[in-house]
């Protein structure tokens, strides 16, 4: 079990600086590398698209790894959809060429690109790796019904099928062999490099939100409760880090609220700028409405920041060790009565940033990388042909 092809949705672009020649944004290209480290090589289908200058930017690289590039689907939403079928026809001389090479076969859903590559490599009969990373828990598309209709149907014997999350309970009451599996983004000398241990009370409090800047991740929620906050901490700010559809409206609330200099909207920045925010920060609020497993949670654990947050998907799992508050519901008051209470007990603030280095301690790349590697090895034997057992 030497070769592992990924397909993936995930669009790359070329990279001067990538060994691969290519490069993208968010954990991918970090969890890219981790897994091409337990294969002798792996080869990546993913679209790409023209050379561009782009912030956030990771090269993607690893051991044997390469980049087989697709031709980006044309669209968003239905247009998207009623045109891959001909995105199919360009591009099924790659997909067919790369699943015969394989030994097995990894795609990362939800996303159609990788839809399309499992369905392939299980008619070809390739040892299947499914890695489900959005929420689990929701049932709402019919796109979202037959993922996990084909996970539960599937999963067992040469077919590893993986739900990013985490319960006390198995994600499947269906199919035991579905199992759980964590997200992140941080080797265990990056946990270790950007642990601050807060043991002070702020004096000019300092809150921050990084997502997808989209309706359902709460960050309105954030922005109202400052109107409640201001009064007891006159020096308070917010950082708002990310990009998405819904910019431009939180742009003109915050301007509609008066809420002045104590917002300040970054935009997407890259990996390092995410996590020098996040040290410079007192408290990361993220009251989301739907989640598989957030990176970027980890991320501000590992930088000694308490968490205040909703009870969705993993995330009581993470908070309830100590390390924030969570919030039975999403609302401008309950936000603003729980940065309070973190930031008005010393002794309590000190403790959940002390919990939260700890927890994110056990989220490492290399935890995940190893997690994975057990799993795969116990269904499919011996992944590298140069290491020998023991």
């Amino acid at each position: 079990m030497a070769k592992l092809l990924v397909v993936s949705h995930k669009p790359c672009w070329p990279s001067d600086d990538s060994s691969s020649g290519y490069a993208t944004d968010g954990g991918f290209p970090f969890q890219m590398s981790f897994l091409s480290e337990i294969f002798d090589e792996t080869a990546i289908l993913v679209p790409c698209s023209h050379p561009a200058n782009r912030p956030g930017s990771i090269a993607i690289s690893g051991n044997r790894l390469r980049i087989v590039p697709l031709n980006m689907p044309r669209g968003a939403g239905l247009t998207r959809k009623l045109g891959l079928l001909y995105w199919l026809f360009r591009n099924i001389g790659p997909l067919i060429r790369e699943i015969n090479r394989a030994d097995a076969v990894h795609t990362p859903i939800p996303g159609d690109v990788g839809t399309i590559g499992m369905l392939m490599a299980f008619l070809f009969r390739k040892p299947l790796f499914v890695r489900y990373c959005g929420n689990w828990e929701a049932r709402r598309t019919t796109a979202e019904h037959f993922w996990k209709w084909f996970m539960e149907k599937f999963a067992g014997g040469k077919n590893v099928m993986l739900a990013t999350g985490g319960s006390d309970l198995a994600p499947s009451g269906r199919n035991s062999a579905i199992r759980w599996i964590f997200s992140t983004s941080l080797t265990r000398a990056e946990i270790e490099s950007s642990c601050k241990r807060r043991s002070e009370l702020p004096l000019h409090p300092r809150l921050i939100t990084i997502c997808r800047i989209e309706k359902g991740k709460g960050v309105e929620v954030v922005l109202e409760s400052l109107h409640h906050l201001l009064g007891s901490f006159p020096g308070l700010t917010l950082d708002i880090v990310g990009s998405g559809s819904a910019l431009n409206d939180l742009q003109l609330l915050a301007r509609d609220l008066g809420l002045g200099d104590h917002v300040v909207f970054h935009g997407q920045v890259d990996h390092r700028k995410v996590i020098d925010l996040l040290k410079e920060a007192d408290l990361f609020c993220f009251p989301t409405s739907s989640e598989g497993f957030p990176k970027v949670v980890i991320e501000a654990l590992a930088c000694g920041l308490p968490v205040i947050t909703t009870r969705v998907s993993v995330l009581p799992k993470l908070i309830e060790t100590g390390c924030g508050i969570l919030l039975d519901e999403a609302t401008p008051v309950s936000m603003a009565n729980s940065v309070r209470k973190c930031l008005e007990d010393a002794d309590l603030y000190r403790k959940m940033s002390d919990q939260a280095i700890s927890t994110a301690r056990q989220y490492s790349l290399e935890n995940w990388r190893d997690t994975i590697k057990e799993m795969l090895e116990t269904s499919w034997g011996r992944l590298r042909s140069d290491v020998r057992p023991g």
